[in-house]
């Protein structure tokens, strides 16, 4: 993937996404946020399909047959999203209290959040073996040490790959280490004016594939590579809409003007 590409699109993005109308702006944004939302919560098991969690996060409608947590990781993860989003609006870095607030966000009604493992995990069908707790303590707070000076090291694609593949190595947390990574993965995009991306849940063989190639051999590449994908697609996505509203408008000029 050709970097410079992508820094282009995301200044063409930049400059014409005011020029959306406001409907198809908030309508695509929403439908974002349901299809992440079921995405990232179905990579960890939830069962709801795209449309029970359109019915949940949209129309507020319950669904038979589900577990209660299944609906709370979903109406949690839209909290968290959003709170991210906000965060960026805002200029806010990184840091590790909003990365234990995403996490408690995430957590809520499920269990306590925000709150360092203090026990060792394992992950199932994994070559990588989290570090016990001890160690894992440390590696985080290198994490976010780290987080300062990969930002002059790296660039923007590199640098959210490098923090979601970090993270969900060092696996700080009990439960929700992957939605958590997926958020603070977004949070470095958008930061640096990339649209979220979305990871289907679909590719989830590639996607464990390519973090555990990082974990067990540092290699971020494959991860890298893979994010920058599915930037640029959402990028193409972006500029598609914003080619039709212009061409719309000087449609609509161009007709004005013959009257």
């Amino acid at each position: 993937m050709d970097y410079n590409t992508l820094i282009d699109k995301r200044n063409r993005y930049q400059a014409g996404r005011g020029s959306l109308p406001e409907l198809t702006a908030e309508t695509f944004e929403r439908a974002f946020e349901i299809s992440y939302t079921h995405n990232s919560t179905a990579i960890e098991g939830n069962t709801l399909t795209l449309i029970e969690t359109k019915l949940v996060l949209e129309d507020g409608i319950a669904v038979g047959g589900k577990e209660l947590r299944e609906i709370y990781e979903q109406v949690n993860h839209r909290r968290a999203y959003r709170y991210v989003k906000q965060c960026v609006e805002e200029g806010k870095p990184l840091t590790e209290e909003i990365v234990k607030n995403i996490h408690q966000m995430l957590m809520e009604n499920i269990m306590p959040g925000g709150i360092y493992r203090d026990v060792n995990v394992y992950i199932s069908g994994a070559r990588h073996t989290p570090p016990e707790p001890l160690e894992m303590y440390r590696q985080v707070k290198d994490f976010y040490l780290d987080l300062e000076w990969k930002a002059d090291d790296l660039n923007p694609i590199e640098l959210a790959a490098w923090t979601h593949a970090e993270f969900v190595r060092i696996h700080p947390f009990r439960d929700g280490n992957g939605r958590t990574s997926r958020l603070l993965m977004n949070y470095q995009l958008m930061a640096n004016g990339f649209p979220a991306i979305d990871i289907a849940k679909e590719s989830r063989l590639e996607y464990f594939n390519t973090l555990e190639a990082y974990a067990v051999e540092d290699d971020l590449t494959p991860f890298t590579e893979m994010i920058a994908n599915l930037v640029e697609q959402r990028l193409n996505q972006y500029l598609r809409m914003i080619e039709q509203s212009q061409a719309q408008d000087y449609e609509q000029g161009w007709s004005q003007n013959m009257t």
